[in-house]
């Protein structure tokens, strides 16, 4: 099993960046697909992007394609989400997570989930 942690959230103004970080703890991350989500006050959890274990394949949203990258760096045990021109629709919490098995863009296909950072971008 796998626990993972989120960090790097905060306030920043419209068109602002920051770095989301995803660390993992009880089995190496690099075993794991990771997928990022999101959540805003009063909607359900949305995919945003994820990557594959091996950082092969890469999948985005279409509200957030040309915008974000996911990364990963299998030595460090983590997966980081660089989130650039940001906008107040991307306020949300946000979280990482692994499915125990298949590559997924699904909230329903992933099994092991962080407890989220709240990101906030001010107009």
């Amino acid at each position: 099993q796998v626990q993972l942690v989120e960090s790097g959230g905060g306030l920043v103004q419209t068109g602002g960046s920051l770095r989301l970080s995803c660390a993992a703890s009880g089995r190496t991350l690099s075993f794991y697909h990771v997928g990022w989500f999101r959540q805003a006050p009063g909607k359900e959890r949305e995919f945003v992007a994820a990557i594959s274990w091996s950082g092969s394949r890469t999948d985005y949203a279409d509200s957030v394609k040309g915008r974000f990258t996911i990364s990963r760096d299998n030595s460090k045990n983590t997966v980081d989400l660089q989130m650039n021109s940001l906008k107040p629709e991307d306020t949300a919490v946000y979280y990482c997570a692994a499915p125990t098995n298949y590559y997924s863009l699904r909230v329903s296909g992933y099994d092991y989930w962080g407890q989220g950072t709240q990101v906030t971008v001010s107009s």
